[in-house]
Order: C-alpha cells, then structure tokens, then sequence
C-alpha cells in the first residue's frame, strides 16, 4: 500500500526561497537512499520523498526539464509482465518512496517535463561502495578472486533483467532532448538467472561455484523482465 501524501511532506527539504535554479537547462536527479532493506521511513521520506518533491517543484517554477530514477521494485514480487500500465505493489519501504514519487507526478500536471525511469538490475564497474547492496556482477566477481563463489539454492531460478550503466547513461542522454513527460521502463527486455551471472565470474576467475542456503526474503523478486515497447516507441 502506498503511503498517502501530507501536506507537510512538501516541507521535509528546507529550501529556502533564495535558493534559485536559474541558468540550469536540465536537472537529473539520481540521489536516494537506495538500501531495499532500509525500515526508516523518515529518513526515506527525508531524503527520498520531500528532497525528491522539492526539486521538482522548483524545476517546474524556472521551467527545468528533469529526469528522476525510480525502480523496477515498484511493481513488486508477483509481478510477470512489467509493462508501465500494470498497478504497482511496492514490497517494501524503499519501493513506497519510489511509488511517491511517482504518484505525485501523475497528480502534479507538471507544465515542464518530468521523466521518471523505472531502472531494473543496473550493474557495473566502481561497486565497491554499495557493500551488500551491490549487484551480483560485482559481488561474484569478488567472490572469484578467493577461488569461490557462493550462490542460494535454486539460483537458476532467479532471473533478472541487468542492465549495464553505459546504456541507462544513454537513455538519459538521448531523452534529454525529448520534452516530453512520462515513466519509461529502462532496462533490456531479456533475463538472466544468478547463476549464469556466477558462471561467468567463475569462468573469468577459474573459480568454483557453492550453493548455500536460501534466506526467507519476503517481498523478494525472483523475476523482473522489462517491457520496453515505450522506451523503443519513445527513442524510435
């Protein structure tokens, strides 16, 4: 269940009125809390909410174009089709902030545009400080390099859609120049499972893969596959 607006989240960023955007020809706003399993809802609202909320507005007062990361998590665990238009089910507090925002956006009608992506699994290089949060890329390249990798039972049947940051930096690039509003899904349309991901780490590395047991996770996805039909229609 998403969290209803107060009049006071608009508050929770202490701007004040000198603070101007003047001169700036577009926002992109990445920063959050990103930790999925963070339970401190005022500091996700802090930060990830009213920070969020007030940005936009003041972009919308100068006329800014902006471009906003939301998540796949949105759509929560039982989710199969991931299409923009599908209700969303946010699992945990860190998918509520996200599903704020955009809620706003849909009741803001926003005069400059406003561009929200959905990100699904975004890995790359320079990982190091995400700790536990970081993808399975990364943490199994690192589990390599000690000769082996840890995997949860039935990692074959985890798939996610990973999408690398060179092309989420593209997307934002080429939709700079879109004036256009909406949410756009940004990921790759094509899944692979964790333990494809562990492969490929051990065959870099000449490590071998052990299996451990599967934690309880509750609201964990156990699949995400982007529909890109927006984004390719967008980006023709």
């Amino acid at each position: 269940m998403v969290k209803a607006f107060a009049d006071h989240d608009l508050d929770l960023c202490e701007w004040g009125d000198e603070y101007s955007l003047y001169g700036i020809d577009r926002v992109i706003h990445l920063g959050a809390i990103s930790d999925t399993r963070c339970n401190d809802w005022i500091a996700l609202r802090k930060q990830n909410v009213g920070y969020t909320i007030t940005l936009m507005e003041r972009c919308q007062k100068y006329g800014i174009p902006i471009q906003l990361a939301s998540s796949a998590s949105v759509y929560g665990p039982n989710n199969t089709t991931f299409k923009e238009t599908d209700p969303i089910a946010p699992a945990n507090l860190y998918a509520e902030s996200k599903a704020l925002i955009e809620q706003y956006f849909h009741e803001m009608r926003p005069v400059s545009p406003v561009q929200i992506f959905r990100y699904f699994n975004v890995y790359g290089p320079h990982e190091d400080h995400k700790g536990d949060q970081a993808s399975p890329f990364h943490k199994f390249r690192e589990q390599a390099k000690t000769g082996t990798i840890k995997i949860f039972e039935g990692s074959e049947n985890f798939k996610r859609d990973f999408i690398h940051v060179d092309e989420v930096i593209k997307v934002h690039r080429k939709l700079l120049s879109f004036l256009g509003f909406g949410i756009w899904n940004v990921g790759t349309g094509k899944t692979m499972s964790f333990l494809d991901v562990a492969r490929l780490a051990a065959d870099e590395f000449s490590a071998k893969i052990e299996t451990i047991p599967m934690p309880i996770l509750g609201g964990y996805q156990m699949y995400t596959c982007a529909d890109m039909t927006k984004l390719n229609r967008t980006l023709k």
